[in-house]
């Protein structure tokens, strides 16, 4: 910031919400069309709703940096934002619960009560035993372990968790080498942790017949760990970008929200994924 005016900034009718809407929108669309047979629209729709969310983000993005820049945000305003930033990672903690009660239902309740009925009502050779497939699955899977790669992920992930903190106490410090080879350091890790997973899915589907359509584990596998692959994406965008902003000189030891913000939202993906190596993969 660069000043301190004495009004409560609100800033013109934008529509880059309606722009990002729109993005979710095809890319949704996209996924549900591509698993139901049609799956050249459907990615031709997942590939123009990741244009349009990367054109929403550099939009929007710089739209707030200009403001930032200029004057226009006081104290009032960055605790507003606190408050907005709070409120959309709870938002995030409860989207990732109802994936997590999914899997809790099933492991716990489902499996073991589908293993107390009558064995004529179910498909042959079931065993009420966790991880479980389900009927119509062709061939056998292997689930996947934890001492591997996801092993390796989890160590580059609570890395990077230390590198974005280190960086933190660097711009606190006004070290601003520090802080660049920080966020540099962060940024590495979660794209080669985002290269490993990529690794890792094409392990699974082609060495241990693991896929989406494997029924019950298949789908919480994937769905969880997809999900969680897609914020850490997300978060290394804005984490790049904070980056160029921290090249450009932006960002005081007494007023840098933006980094505090993708900060909270970097902790809160790791965090996620210890839930993940320890639920999904491990137990």
């Amino acid at each position: 910031m660069t000043s301190q005016p004495d009004h409560y900034y609100l800033p013109a009718p934008s529509h880059w919400p309606v722009t990002g809407s729109t993005a979710l929108f095809c890319m949704a669309l996209g996924a549900v069309l591509a698993m139901n047979n049609a799956p050249g629209a459907g990615w031709t729709l997942i590939g123009l709703g990741a244009a349009i969310m990367i054109y929403m983000l550099f939009g929007w993005f710089g739209t707030v940096i200009r403001e930032s820049e200029s004057g226009k945000f006081n104290k009032q305003v960055d605790v507003s934002f606190r408050w907005g930033m709070s409120w959309f990672i709870f938002s995030e903690v409860m989207f990732f619960a109802a994936f997590f009660g999914a899997l809790f239902y099933m492991r716990v309740l489902s499996v073991p009560w589908l293993g107390e009925l009558d064995q004529k009502l179910l498909w042959p050779d079931f065993t009420s035993t966790w991880p479980a497939a389900g009927p119509g699955i062709e061939g056998q899977f292997t689930p996947m372990g934890a001492w591997g790669i996801p092993a390796i992920n989890t160590l580059l992930l609570l890395s990077s968790g230390a590198t974005v903190t280190w960086a933190h106490w660097g711009l606190k410090l006004n070290n601003r080498g520090q802080l660049k080879l920080g966020l540099f350091l962060t940024i590495l890790l979660g794209v080669l942790f985002l290269g490993l997973q990529a690794y890792e899915y094409g392990h699974a589907y082609s060495e241990l017949n693991l896929k989406l359509t494997t029924g019950a584990y298949g789908a919480t596998f994937f769905m969880l760990t997809g999900f969680h692959g897609f914020h850490v994406t997300l978060g290394a965008i804005m984490l790049t970008v904070i980056f160029f902003r921290s090249l450009a000189g932006h960002f005081k030891p007494e007023s840098h929200f933006a980094f505090e913000a993708v900060s909270w939202y970097w902790h809160f993906v790791d965090v996620v994924w210890l839930l993940l190596f320890v639920l999904v993969y491990w137990l």
